[in-house]
């Protein structure tokens, strides 16, 4: 669990992040004219495959990391749209899963790898059709193959949050910038259990 430090008392600032980013995208739920939308559990006429890499850092000091583990990340991403045509306005947009493949290729302390699999819940705003921002949060497991010290267990699991931006450049393809906030421990169940508290920057092209 991330924590603040204070002269009087730890607050579990990660945590609280947590909680506002689902207290907003559950205003956006309610906020959505639901009965307008439009279900599309099962067409996946709309859905898009995307690629993304990027770069990630631990931050020594953010809650309970220490170690800076840097990383190369590559992503494979399956973007399935569940309801369409919601809201109205700015918060005009469509609810999404993304189904994510992750490789992070660990550059610093120790050269080596992780590997994962993130089940994410997004929205995407669509009244300007060209530039469309969007809001994302999830988790799930990885496994990591790399030597950090204060982590007690090769399986972990892994909760992220952030807010990406989609830019149309044609028809077929969309140019994608994000950035995440992203947890990495394993929950108590192995010692010692020193999360990484990360900020991921990541580019990509849908298709």
């Amino acid at each position: 669990m991330i924590t603040y430090q204070s002269a009087r008392k730890r607050i579990p600032v990660g945590k609280n992040a947590a909680f506002l980013f689902l207290f907003f995208f559950l205003f956006l739920c309610a906020v959505s004219r639901t009965d307008s939308a439009e279900a599309a559990v099962f067409d996946t006429s709309q859905d898009s495959w995307g690629v993304l890499s990027g770069y990630g850092q631990s931050i020594p000091g953010w809650g309970d990391t220490t170690q800076r583990v840097e990383t190369l990340d590559l992503v494979l991403r399956y973007n399935h749209r569940i309801f369409d045509n919601l809201g109205s306005g700015w918060y005009r947009g469509y609810h999404s899963i993304l189904l994510e493949l992750p490789v992070h290729c660990v550059v610093s302390p120790d050269v080596s790898s992780m590997v994962g699999m993130n089940f994410l819940a997004c929205y995407t705003f669509t009244a300007n059709q060209d530039i469309r921002p969007y809001l994302f949060g999830g988790g799930g497991p990885v496994y990591s193959f790399a030597d950090v010290p204060g982590m007690g267990s090769e399986l972990n699991g892994n909760y992220q949050f952030g807010l990406g931006l989609n830019y149309g450049i044609n028809p077929d393809h969309d140019f994608l910038f994000e950035l995440r906030y992203h947890h990495i421990s394993n929950g108590g169940n192995e010692e010692p259990n020193e999360p990484l508290n990360s900020v991921k920057a990541l580019f990509g092209l849908t298709f």
